[in-house]
């Protein structure tokens, strides 16, 4: 399992009956998390005195309850370079902060692959959301190009970017249908060194497009390899889909870059949970690399 175990200030505390208590630089929410079945005793006071609480509701969706949080504040992750990376949080719908922790396992690794390239790399991160991948791997150096349909999520990101001295970086930040943007990019004779990409498991585009992430992924694969450099450093896809199981990520990614032979890699991405001592499991990765 990769297990973002790095962070300082982001700590999930304990988790039990469908959710999980977190502290968000100091801050207690309280959300829920569909992989928490077990039902253990809520010892920690966090689960009385939390400053925000997530309801989901029977119908779908659900609302926040907040008890003195900020509208917005930030956290700092420092990745194994020492570069501090800093993010502005904000509690919005569908229970998300703005950020994903359990990513900063991805970050760590691929930031150390670009640091250690001894060439210039250039970055293609795709359903990019708020630029946590982006901005790691602006720090290590990359060149970086930033793909999302949401203009909301793309600004949040700038806004990240800006936090984290970063503002200046060579980041190109796009607001786009990421599948018909990596088609243009075959057309246009654009290549990557590198790509990440974070899909969810179901999204509109800019313009309406369904996308359902057990249909889509392997041809927008097969379409990425298209956009490779000749000695590409690394792919990586996330999947919060519990249908993609790491093995077919792996078999996926096998088929699909074995003209570039490497190695595949794909395990669960966990976070440590401080009460138990056991580790929340929170998706899956398959890194490939060269």
């Amino acid at each position: 399992m990769f297990i973002a175990d790095n962070w300082k200030d982001y700590e999930v505390i304990d988790c039990s009956a469908g959710e999980k208590l977190e502290s968000w630089g100091g801050y207690l929410l309280v959300r829920p998390d569909p992989q928490v079945i077990w039902d253990t005793p809520k010892k920690h006071k966090g689960w009385r005195k939390m400053n925000g609480h997530y309801h989901r509701s029977a119908k779908g969706g659900g609302e926040w309850e907040f008890f003195d949080l900020p509208k917005q504040w930030e956290i700092g992750y420092t990745l194994p370079s020492g570069k501090k990376l800093t993010f502005n949080l904000k509690p919005f719908s569908f229970k998300h902060t703005g950020l994903f922790p359990e990513q900063a396992a991805n970050w760590d690794w691929f930031s150390e692959k670009i640091r250690n390239a001894g060439r210039p790399v250039k970055v293609l991160n795709l359903f990019a959301y708020t630029g946590g991948a982006t901005l790691a791997a602006a720090a290590a150096g990359a060149t970086v190009t930033h793909v999302d349909a949401s203009k909301g999520m793309v600004a949040w990101a700038k806004e990240n970017a800006k936090s984290s001295g970063l503002e200046d970086a060579p980041i190109r930040w796009l607001v786009d249908d990421c599948q018909k943007f990596v088609e243009r990019e075959i057309r246009r004779g654009n290549h990557y060194d590198a790509i990440i990409m974070d899909p969810p498991s179901y999204g509109r585009g800019p313009k309406g497009e369904i996308w359902k992430i057990e249909d889509a992924i392997h041809p927008l694969v097969k379409l990425c390899t298209q956009i490779l450099s000749d000695d590409p450093l690394f792919f990586l896809i996330n999947s919060y889909t519990t249908g993609l199981q790491p093995a077919v990520l792996s078999y996926m990614l096998g088929t699909e870059l074995r003209k570039f032979g490497g190695h595949v890699d794909s395990q669960e991405v966990g976070l440590p949970v401080t009460e138990s001592g056991l580790v929340l499991p929170c998706g899956a990765s398959g890194r490939w690399e060269a």
